[in-house]
């Protein structure tokens, strides 16, 4: 951010203050004006540091295609503010240049994922967000998933290999089906399990398709349409292999 630019904004920042000073202008009013300010330009990135605000989290960072070095500059602008940050789709390479400059960063390998937290939050929400997956070749989405949710602040539980080949699996498991307020189920192959689940519990299930599977998976199509035409009340459906995308998703469902 150019230095007119921050000076442009803290500006338009005072003039919100004084006129919520001054009774001219409602409090809420005021919040809604904040939400739409504040992004950060370094160049090659645009940083959202309002996203917290908005949202409840802080911009997450997607790694995959970035250099290290800018994965660096973009959380070095973010702890500035203060905020935690998350980073996904990183590999251990990547992870390790980052933690020369974070070491209190923690890789997660299995969901090729890191995370920095300055201020790590309780774990709160509704209940607990319960993850399952139909084969041990899902576990890599899963785990994205939980490492998203937990980041958000909720408690999560994880439940694998229990996929439709041994449906007696997932069964054996009821209580905690029961007891969850959201479950994500991550399946490839035929992507059958979210359909099993939805028909079982009372809770919101997101179905995430994942590439596992031999030539007619295409690549985890065959899953996202299986999951798409679920017959079972209540189950949502996120792209293939975005476990990030169903563990925010999940972690807003669960919000108090």
């Amino acid at each position: 951010m150019r230095e007119d630019e921050y000076l442009l904004e803290e500006t338009a920042v005072r003039k919100l203050l004084d006129e919520v000073r001054e009774g001219r202008l409602p409090v809420d009013d005021a919040l809604k004006m904040i939400k739409g300010l504040s992004y950060e330009d370094i160049g090659f990135a645009c940083i959202d540091h309002h996203r917290g605000l908005r949202k409840g989290l802080s911009e997450v960072i997607y790694g995959e295609g970035k250099r290290a070095e800018d994965i660096i500059a973009i959380m070095e602008r973010m702890d500035a503010q203060g905020e935690n940050i998350l980073v996904t789709r990183v590999d251990s390479a990547k992870a390790a240049k980052i933690q020369e400059i974070f070491p209190e960063s923690v890789f997660h390998g299995a969901a090729r994922a890191l995370t920095f937290e300055r201020s790590r939050k309780s774990p709160g929400g509704k209940g607990t967000i319960l993850v399952l997956t139909a084969g041990t070749s899902d576990i890599p989405v899963a785990e994205e998933a939980a490492v998203t949710a937990r980041f958000m602040g909720n408690q999560v539980e994880t439940i694998y290999d229990v996929g439709v080949s041994g449906v007696h699996r997932v069964l054996g498991h009821w209580d905690r089906l029961n007891e969850a307020a959201v479950i994500i189920v991550v399946a490839g192959m035929e992507g059958a399990l979210p359909s099993v689940v939805g028909g079982l519990v009372d809770c919101p299930v997101i179905a995430v398709p994942t590439s596992v599977g031999y030539g007619a998976s295409f690549q985890g199509i065959t899953a996202l349409l299986g999951m798409l035409n679920s017959c079972a009340a209540g189950v949502t459906v996120v792209n293939i292999d975005n476990g990030f995308g169903a563990g925010y998703a999940a972690g807003i469902i669960n919000r108090t």
